[in-house]
């Protein structure tokens, strides 16, 4: 079957899908598909493109066995609204454009619509082509949750992107059950829902050591790290780690450790600065080659959302720290998607957001106790080869897609017969 995936974000960027929809196209293709990936040239999560991505409109490389088309976007700064809503539009109308050339049995394009609903109004909707539409957030609630989307006209209008998308696939895939109950009343068509967990190359993430070079470089041996991997935004509330950390301060050997970018990094950056805190650390996105050496550094990995967000969206980085063997502290709300993952691993900790104090607590209580700490995190290792593989999330996918083809293909039928 010939695939088409559209994504705005691809390996080498940096956020949490762009290396599961590499993993996914690379083996899509080892279950003997054709695949082509529309994406945007990388600038996740600065927004800023490498030069050697600005010269042409559509850029195509041949890597694993499949073709990908690097669609040009603006380099600038994502903090600023106007670059990056222009950065959505300039993409889905270039990624529209070549993909209206492009030969493809089934599509597969990401969420939110807001990014990619032109794309799939031109390659999904107008071409009749069976379509599955990735839903790994809640728009617009998970925009009006996070302060993004103010204004009820905004609010209205990315409701209806999304509606347009939800309404007009032939399948929904989703990360977790707890999406359905959200998407349900939203759907006034058939399309199927199906949830596809997220995956981990579970080979290339494997526990490590902690005396590794990149704890060495920073000077984290025989510390106690507590390690916040991944994008610094809006929707993870990371303000109330840093009064945790604010709370440990004279606890010398834990040591709070933030590796990423992204919108909301300067400020936390100042509030540790204003709050004059020692023991935490802010270091830059490494490449994805030492992301097994950046997570093995960890004695704690921090996965934390602001309140309410829990049944909207689950961080995929979660799956990296179970790979990881890492014991996981989740900042979550009672009931969550995520409080439910840590649950059935056994592999962390969940405590609720916007409480610092009991952060603090959890923190302490976890760096006094290896042996319940080394046991999350075996589990946690465990939990994630036996369900969260990434050829076990391709068979699904793969399943899914001869699915809609079918299905498709019976509704053409009896539209031509009626």
């Amino acid at each position: 079957m010939k695939i088409l995936i559209v994504t705005p974000y691809y390996t080498p960027d940096l956020g949490p899908s762009a290396p599961l929809f590499a993993s996914l196209s690379e083996d899509l293709v080892k279950l003997g598909h054709s695949v082509t990936v529309l994406a945007a040239v990388p600038h996740f999560p600065s927004g800023r493109v490498a030069p050697e991505y600005r010269h042409g409109l559509w850029q195509w490389q041949k890597q694993a066995g499949l073709d990908i088309c690097r669609v040009w976007v603006p380099s600038g700064e994502r903090s600023k609204l106007f670059h990056r809503l222009g950065t959505f539009i300039i993409f889905q109308c270039l990624a529209s454009l070549k993909g209206m050339t492009l030969k493809y049995d089934v599509i597969l394009i990401t969420n939110p619509a807001l990014e990619t609903g032109i794309a799939f109004f031109f390659l999904a909707w107008l071409r009749r082509k069976p379509s599955i539409f990735c839903v790994w957030d809640v728009y617009p609630d998970v925009g009006v949750d996070l302060g993004i989307f103010r204004h009820r006209l905004i609010v209205q209008i990315v409701k209806g992107l999304e509606d347009f998308c939800l309404n007009n696939a032939n399948a929904v895939q989703v990360l977790d059950d707890a999406f359905i109950p959200k998407l349900i009343k939203r759907l006034t068509s058939k399309s199927i829902i199906d949830v596809i967990p997220p995956w981990v190359d579970t080979d290339f993430i494997q526990p490590g050591t902690r005396d590794n070079p990149f704890a060495q470089e920073n000077d984290f041996v025989g510390k106690f790290v507590v390690l916040y991997a991944g994008n610094l935004g809006l929707s993870q509330g990371l303000e109330q780690v840093n009064l945790a950390a604010q709370q440990l301060d004279g606890e010398i050997q834990i040591q709070f450790v933030y590796v990423g970018e992204g919108t909301n990094r300067e400020t936390l950056i100042e509030q540790s600065q204003k709050l004059g805190l020692r023991n935490v650390h802010f270091l830059p996105y490494q490449p994805r080659r030492r992301l097994p050496e950046v997570l093995s550094t960890a004695n704690l990995a921090i996965v934390s959302q602001i309140n309410g967000l829990g049944d909207l969206s689950i961080p995929s980085k979660a799956f990296s720290i179970l790979a990881s063997g890492r014991p996981i502290l989740a900042v979550a709300g009672t009931g969550s998607a995520l409080e439910k993952l840590i649950t059935r691993a056994q592999a962390g900790r969940c405590v609720p957001p916007g409480d610092p104090a009991i952060l603090a607590q959890a923190v302490l209580e976890l760096s006094r106790d290896p042996i319940t700490t080394d046991q999350m995190g075996e589990n946690g290792r465990i939990y994630a080869t036996l369900h969260h593989s990434r050829m076990a999330a391709a068979r699904r996918f793969d399943e899914l897609m001869k699915n809609v083809a079918i299905r498709k293909r019976g509704s053409n039928i009896k539209r031509q017969g009626h």
